[in-house]
């Protein structure tokens, strides 16, 4: 028996059948993956502060560097966990951390009594966790939902847009003492109808963390709406 034989007759044939069941449940089942991938990403920042509350400041230290490269984690603008507030303002951050510096403030986590901030910021806990809700209620409205026109998506957009571009332009002026942190010109359009604590600073109920809440969630929805609508008919064909 030759070389080649031997080769030949210990070749196994290819379990074709196997795979193209595996990939068939993949592309029929692609929607509850994509939310179950996203309902991880979104509820990983939260288990952070849990891991510090245990003790595990390891394995939490390493979830807040993984999404300190997608947020910027100020914790003025953060909820924290395990502590007095769910929101603490910057002088109190001040007190605790010893420095309004944009990287020092990063980089504080919390303590035990004020608790520990969870690993993204407000904004982006709107934005992903509306992402993450839009896609489970496309898996209820799949037969019904059209995708969301483009144009209509990039109005929808524009609020976070203005919102987030205006909050960077105010920190240039120095964290804590830009337009956005006074937000004097609010005070003067609603002719200080409202309590202080409205209009000034990142704190719960305040003008600021509204509009991040509802910005964020807007765009998030806007998000799913346009994009899992837009996938499903590349996966299945006959699918209008």
């Amino acid at each position: 028996m030759t070389s080649n034989n031997l080769v030949q007759g210990s070749t196994q044939p290819y379990p074709n059948g196997t795979i193209n069941r595996i990939a068939a449940w993949i592309l029929r089942h692609w929607l509850l993956m994509a939310n179950v991938l996203i309902g991880i990403y979104v509820l990983t920042p939260f288990v952070a502060p849990l891991f510090m509350k245990a003790g595990w400041a390891g394995p939490a230290r390493a979830i807040y560097t993984v999404y300190s490269t997608q947020c910027h984690q100020l914790p003025q603008r953060s909820y924290f966990l395990f502590g007095a507030s769910l929101t603490y303002p910057l002088d109190r951050i001040n007190a605790a951390r010893g420095s309004t510096e944009v990287w020092t403030l990063r980089e504080f986590i919390g303590n035990e009594s004020m608790g520990y901030k969870v690993a993204w910021s407000d904004r982006m806990i709107s934005l992903y966790t509306s992402v993450w809700i839009g896609g489970m209620l496309y898996a209820l409205l799949r037969r019904w939902l059209r995708p969301l026109p483009l144009a209509l998506t990039a109005v929808l957009l524009v609020p976070i847009l203005l919102d987030g571009t205006t909050h960077f332009l105010a920190d240039l002026q120095g964290i804590g003492q830009g337009f956005r942190d006074t937000n004097a010109w609010l005070r003067t359009l609603t002719n200080n109808a409202l309590p202080t604590s409205f209009y000034a600073g990142d704190g719960w109920g305040s003008f600021n963390s509204l509009m991040r809440l509802w910005t964020g969630a807007l765009a998030g929805l806007a998000l799913a709406w346009v994009v899992f609508p837009r996938i499903d008919p590349l996966i299945h064909h006959d699918r209008p």
